[in-house]
């Protein structure tokens, strides 16, 4: 199977995007094909400093890599590097209805949060872009979260009416959501997603210093019961460190709720703040190393470049030939 996913370079890589999205992605890349993104055209939609844009990027990619993701195995790029991805957003805007666009929930979710002056087209045909990152590469699977799969829905929408207008051309894509981890919570506000716009407190950034850790995790929020019993409903910042707990450790909740039988939540959060500390040990240790090679990040990129516009420049002249425009 053929899987693309990517990442905004607007902020710290949170533990929500790793055991969310990336600890996925790295287990999908030894039996499927791997293409991964960053998809630094989709971070302009919003306010941004330009100057610490590229930053942005080289952090996120060398993330990937610290992570596990092997250029070996996947195709590891930066969006903007590939023309294709435009081009094919604005082919698809050609057939895509604007009020479509309107009622996606991202839309009017980010676009009450700027002023009148900063709500911008880019935004409205944010979904578009995605379309054409995950349709361009032919791609069966997406791993995505709750939030997108408005969005995928939207691509494989497109995707049908495409192929109904101008003849078989795209595969419909899939998604492809983890059994466990696809929402990890903020630590201070369990009822929501943790998030790069939350609180830091209710964040652990994967390059968080040992000791931030452990704080954050002992000021997570719980409730006043002291038993270890998982139960999203009426527990959910409990809940979310057992999830945490859970996929680092791959034990199941069952067995952790019956380990833990006994002890109460200062115990559990121990436990739990010290796996997540020797967790993040050898990521943490790859990225120190990856800040003093830049060179060898950005030779990745480029290969991961090349590899990607292989597939794009062909794809996307069959598109163009289907749709009646001169190639």
């Amino acid at each position: 199977m053929k899987i693309f996913s990517g990442v905004r370079p607007t902020g710290q890589f949170h533990l929500g995007n790793y055991l969310g999205a990336l600890k996925n992605w790295i287990n999908l890349q030894e039996n499927h094909t791997g293409i991964f993104s960053i998809v630094d055209l989709h971070a302009i939609t919003t306010p941004y400093d330009p100057q610490k844009l590229q930053e942005k990027i080289f952090s996120i990619a060398a993330t990937y890599l610290s992570a596990g993701l092997d250029p070996d195995k996947a195709t590891i790029f930066v969006q903007s590097k590939v023309k294709e991805h435009a081009e094919l957003a604005w082919l698809l805007g050609t057939i895509a209805p604007v009020g479509e666009l309107k009622r996606m929930t991202q839309y009017k979710t980010k676009s009450k949060k700027l002023k009148a002056g900063q709500i911008n087209a880019g935004l409205l045909n944010y979904p578009l872009l995605m379309s054409a990152d995950i349709l361009l590469y032919q791609a069966e699977g997406v791993p995505i979260g709750e939030d997108q799969e408005q969005h995928l829905e939207l691509a494989r929408t497109l995707a049908r009416k495409f192929n109904n207008e101008f003849g078989e051309t795209f595969i419909i894509p899939e998604k492809i959501v983890p059994k466990v981890g696809a929402r990890i919570k903020s630590l201070q506000d369990p009822e929501q997603k943790m998030s790069k716009s939350g609180s830091d407190n209710g964040n652990i950034y994967l390059n968080d210093d040992p000791a931030i850790i452990r704080k954050k995790v002992k000021k997570a929020v719980t409730d006043s019961e002291n038993k270890i019993k998982y139960d999203p409903d009426n527990k959910a910042g409990l809940s979310n460190l057992i999830t945490i707990y859970s996929i680092f450790t791959g034990k199941e909740i069952k067995e952790i709720e019956k380990e833990f039988s006994d002890s109460g939540y200062g115990e559990f959060k121990e436990v739990v703040a010290e796996t997540i500390v020797d967790g993040l040990s050898s990521f943490q240790e790859e990225y120190k190393k990856l800040q003093n090679n830049p060179e060898k990040v950005e030779k990745i990129l480029e290969e991961g470049r090349r590899k990607a516009q292989k597939i794009a420049s062909k794809n996307i002249l069959k598109i163009k030939k289907k749709m009646g425009l001169i190639t």
